[in-house]
């Protein structure tokens, strides 16, 4: 059973920053693609940033500049660094797993609060 498990969230003013980590178990890490998701309330979940299993990255056009996805093999771990936060960036942000074969799974969500 795979389990990603986020952290790193939380209240913070506009223009600082957070770095969100997923954790995640098993041993197929490394030959996955990571996602980081968010849903803000009313919304659909939006894709935020993808990182593959060769390191290649995307942003969503909105955290473009002001979002960095990376990901440690070693601690089968993918960080999200989010600077330059505005209030339009709070929601709640998950991780995704896409293993190598199509299965995919998701985290429990870390809430992200963007407020003065």
């Amino acid at each position: 059973q795979v389990q990603l498990v986020e952290s790193g969230g939380g209240l913070v003013q506009p223009g600082g920053s957070l770095r969100l980590s997923c954790a995640a178990s098993g041993n197929m890490f490394s030959f996955s693609h990571m996602q980081w998701y968010r849903q803000a309330p009313g919304k659909q979940r939006e894709l935020v940033a993808g990182i593959t299993s060769g390191f290649n990255t995307n942003y969503a056009d909105s955290v473009k500049g002001r979002f960095t996805i990376s990901r440690d093999n070693a601690k089968n771990t993918v960080y999200l660094q989010m600077n330059s936060l505005k209030p339009e960036d709070t929601a709640v942000y998950y991780c995704r797993q896409i293993r190598f074969g199509g299965n995919d799974y998701w985290g429990q969500g870390t809430q992200v609060t963007v407020s003065s």
